[in-house]
């Protein structure tokens, strides 16, 4: 059976790497201190692999049929994709997979009523490589990358989203192996991507849907966290916050703000969470 040994979300804004100094240096500070403490926390909680959630920007999927969720299988990764390294100023890196975990998942998760598709060779961008830039720099954990439609209508509202990751969570139990996981999400806070408010940061929404994580009350954040309420805080951005919410099932109890920073500057509300409890 693997074990779930830590919980994590963080923005991956591509200014965090490729603009990171226009930023103040108050933001950039807080952004550097809370990446380094979820790191040390990961090296604390000892994982082999860290399934990471994010959201596709239909870089691996044409406009008109994107999968609701699709899981990376090959042996390694590699990253950014062409034409994002000099936006997000990062090399090239490579990190080591973990085939077979994430082949059972799509078996089993089909078992129990999801649907997962899959591919060999998953293209990356700001959504995997930003994190991974910063948790997981030297590449000593085994990645297993699943992104999610958070763009293209119909998308899964956050109580199918939290119900993906009860059913993840389970598979995982089903696992015979003893690998260590680390889950986290990566994504919002809000954001509107190319569009009318792309210079902009909606604070008070930001702040209210950190604050139900620090409630630690699932049952509220799920009621009042809607995809509409997510869509006027930035269209096309916020809903990243699916892939916290899949996360969330992974967790019991509050979670610790790490940081926020309203950095219009790195075009995102910006945020890092950790928490405590892990299920």
């Amino acid at each position: 059976m693997a074990e779930i040994v830590a919980a994590m979300a963080m923005t991956h804004s591509p200014g965090l790497t490729g603009w990171f100094t226009r930023a103040s240096e108050e933001y950039q500070r807080l952004a550097l201190q809370a990446t380094a403490e979820m790191r040390r926390r990961l090296a604390a909680a000892r994982p082999d692999v860290l399934l990471m959630f994010s959201n596709d920007h239909l870089l691996n999927w044409p406009i008109n049929n994107v999968p609701e969720y699709t899981v990376g299988i090959a042996d390694a990764h590699v990253g950014p994709a062409d034409w994002f390294d000099e936006w997000l100023a990062m090399e090239q890196y490579r990190v080591p997979g973990h085939a077979d975990l994430p082949r059972f998942l799509v078996n089993e998760a089909a078992r129990r009523g999801v649907a997962l598709a899959w591919l060999r060779q998953m293209q990356f961008d700001d959504g995997i490589s930003v994190p991974t830039h910063y948790l997981n720099p030297d590449a000593r954990f085994r990645l297993i990358p699943i992104t999610m439609n958070c763009t293209v209508p119909p998308i899964p509202t956050p109580r199918r989203a939290y119900a993906v990751g009860l059913t993840l969570r389970e598979a995982l139990r089903a696992w015979p192996g003893p690998e260590r996981i680390a889950v986290v999400a990566t994504g919002g806070l809000s954001h509107e991507p190319g569009g009318p408010r792309y210079f902009w940061v909606d604070e008070e929404f930001d702040r209210w849907f950190l604050d139900l994580l620090k409630r630690g009350d699932h049952e509220a954040l799920l009621s009042e966290c809607t995809l509409e309420r997510m869509e006027a805080a930035g269209s096309g951005g916020t809903a990243e916050l699916l892939a916290w919410i899949v996360t969330l099932a992974f967790t019991r109890g509050p979670a610790d703000v790490l940081a926020y920073m309203p950095a219009i500057a790195w075009r995102s509300g910006t945020g890092m969470v950790v928490w405590n409890e892990v299920t």
